[in-house]
Parts: C-alpha cells; structure tokens; sequence
C-alpha cells in the first residue's frame, strides 16, 4: 500500500516537475555554495578549483593555533603591508595587490576587527590597521569583557535577566583558546547556504506530499476509497508512512549530495574548529565545533521540516484542500521574517522560537535567544528540537483520526 501510495504521488506530472526543479536549484546553490574568488599577485581576480588550491596554500601558511605569537605576527605582517605603496594608492588595482599579501590570514584580520572593535555590537572594517603588535594578548579577553560592558548597558535592561547574563558570560569565559588557525572554507561555505537548500527541499516536498489526502477527493475517488475493507484504517497508515518516506528519502539525498559536492570541491580542512574561528561565529555562545555546527543544522532541517510536511498533510487531511496544504509551510517559513521587523524583547522571544528557526540552525546559533525554565538557563536550539520533534510525532495521530472520520 505504501509503495502504491509513493507511486500515485510520482506518477502525477506535478510529481515529477517538482523533483526535477529540486535537482536543478540543488545545482545552482551548489554553484553559489562553491564560488570561491582568490586574488593572485597581479591583483586579478581568480575562479575555479585552481583558485580553490591557491587559497588554500596561502592560509596554510597561517596554519597553527592563533596565540599571542601568531597574532602579533599577523598584526605586524598588516602593517607592513599597509605600508607599501600599493596598500595606499588611491588605484582600486593597486589596492587588490595589496590584498592578495593579505588573503593567508584575511580570517585572522576580521577577527581582529571584533576583538578590538569599539563596543560589541561595532564593527569597523579598518579597525585592525590602527592595532600594534603589544595589542596582541588582549584578543581573547575583549571578547569577554565588551560582552560584559555590553549587558550592562540599558539596552540589555529588559532583553535578558541576571540569570541570563550570567548564562551568556559563563559560555564565553568556557571556549577553550586558544583557536587553531586552518582553511576552513569549505565548512563555512556549508553552513552559509545550508539553509537556502534546506528551505527550497522543504518547500517544495511540502507541495509533493499535501495531496496525498486531497487528491481522493480531487479525483472523486472518496467513495471508493472509504468503502474498502482497509480503507478507514490501513490505508489512512499508508498514506502517512508514504507521505514520511517520500520526505525522509528526498531530504536526505539533497542535503547528502549538497555536503557531498561542497566538500569534495572545497575540502574538509577546517571540520575541528571551533564555529567562534570563523567572523561569522565570533559573538555565538555555542561552545561547538564546525562540524557540529553542521551536524546541528541538518538535523534541525529535518526536524523542522518534518514537523512542516506532516503539517501540511495534516491540513490536507482535514480540508480536503492541497492548496491550503501547500499554504502552510510557505506562512511559517516566510511570515515570521515579516513580524521580525517589530523591535520588542517579547516579539523577539516568540520569534526564537518559530518552526522557521529549525531550517536555519546555523543562523539561529548566532542570536542571543535565551530561556529560563526554572533555574536553568538554555539557548533556543535544544527547545526547538524537543517542541518540533514532539510536535510532528502528535502530527501522526491527528492525521490518522481526522483522515478516516471523513464522510
């Protein structure tokens, strides 16, 4: 029954341009995700796996654990170029030679730039060409204390609790330093487009499955259908085992090849580092590795998207309408980045909370969304797994009782 239930599915041309369409935005997020520019020497921007290895070489000439030595060698290796003729020409060309002296430890410098910026919530692209070599043994301990300075801030006022303060300051002073310096392109280049394909599987298995209880009654086929013999109880099962396959099987052979052709065109190097290594992760209080991170991110994807699909079967179920099914991933996907424009402390609370913030785990380790339950104190990422993952476990139930009442 199950097979004969994913057969009808595929069966239909919409089935099948679904699938193709998948493969094809799997494709160019996959062209995105592996677009690397490298600079040579002569200023000229570079593409292309050769320009993968190029930079790679450069970086692992910076390889090694980011001490005081390789930070003052780093700041003092900025000045001396800043220094050069071609760091200060007004030429836009000159200026790419300079920056291709910088690419090997370009990673190092934009940390800087957090490290010593003006408050923590400041960024100055420049910061790090005023820095001198002494400035070097403060880089660890600036990321604590401008979170201190910043919570006690009245902006902080009614954002987080005592007890939450505390919570955020505990995980800083807890990452373990310091950092090992790598080429970790290929992991960062993952983690950033991770949730544009997560988001598109998503959608558009949503659309694939939010038939499979509507189309009885699309096709006047109802009568037949709850008339025989298994028709109100096995196969109402089959039509929720299908609908699971059909997103298990698919999500992960997307994310699988995703991972698969990213990685193998820009490399694993970089899989151990912490995700604060890299600027994008500096201010997460995560305490987790890249491959974590990663691990964490298709995992919520799954979850999260679980919960959307058997959803949106579960409002087919109940409608007999697959366009109010197919309705129901897109609002909780793209709504919330609506309602994400109103500056309020209670807002910002529901929103960490949303099915949304499971398609985009990566972006969600960044946000300071806390909540206290009891005396204990928790970022949001454990929450969402927990809520969404019993959430589309109470889906099955609904599903099957509200399916094979149906007169």
């Amino acid at each position: 029954m199950v097979r004969y239930e994913i057969k009808k599915v595929f069966s239909k041309k919409g089935g099948k341009t679904a699938i193709l369409a998948l493969l094809l935005l799997l494709a160019v997020t996959c062209f995105f995700a592996t677009d690397v520019v490298y600079v040579n020497e002569k200023g000229i921007e570079e593409t292309g796996y050769a320009a993968v290895s190029k930079l790679r070489h450069e970086i692992n000439e910076w390889e090694g654990y980011l001490d005081e030595d390789k930070l003052r060698q780093a700041i003092e290796e900025n000045i001396r170029i800043e220094q050069t003729p071609e760091a200060q020409s007004k030429d836009w060309h000159m200026n790419n030679i300079a920056y291709s002296w910088k690419q090997g430890f370009s990673r190092i410098r934009d940390l800087l730039n957090y490290s010593f910026a003006s408050g923590f919530r400041e960024y100055d692209y420049y910061r790090a060409d005023s820095l001198k070599p002494e400035d070097a043994p403060r880089f660890y301990e600036n990321r604590i204390r401008l979170l201190k300075e910043w919570l006690e801030k009245d902006e902080t006022k009614y954002m987080f609790s005592e007890a939450e303060k505390a919570y955020l300051i505990k995980q800083y002073e807890e990452l373990e330093t310091p950092f090992y310096y790598d080429y970790m392109e290929g992991f960062v280049n993952l983690l950033e487009y991770s949730p544009t394909i997560i988001m598109i599987t998503v959608l558009i298995i949503g659309y694939v499955v939010a038939g499979i209880f509507a189309n009885e009654f699309i096709y006047k086929a109802d009568p037949v259908f709850f008339s025989s013999y298994y028709g109100r109880n096995k196969a109402v099962a089959a039509k929720i085992k299908a609908g699971f396959n059909i997103y298990t099987i698919i999500y992960w052979i997307i994310l699988l090849l995703y991972s698969t052709i990213v990685l193998m065109y820009l490399g694993t190097d970089g899989w151990n580092s912490p995700i604060q290594a890299d600027m994008s992760g500096w201010k997460c209080f995560y305490n987790i590795k890249m491959w974590q991170a990663y691990l964490l991110t298709v995992s919520g994807g799954y979850v999260g998207g679980l919960f959307m699909c058997f959803l949106a079967m579960y409002v087919s179920a109940r409608t007999r309408s697959s366009v109010l099914a197919v309705m129901a991933p897109f609002v909780l996907i793209f709504i919330p980045s609506f309602i994400s424009n109103i500056d309020s402390p209670v807002i910002n609370k529901i929103l960490g909370l949303l099915p949304d913030r499971l398609l985009q785990v990566n972006e969600q380790l960044k946000y300071f969304d806390l909540y206290q339950l009891g005396g204990h104190v928790t970022g949001a990422v454990p929450i969402l797994f927990i809520v969404y993952g019993t959430a589309a476990l109470l889906l099955v139930p609904a599903m099957y009782i509200a399916y094979r009442k149906k007169q």
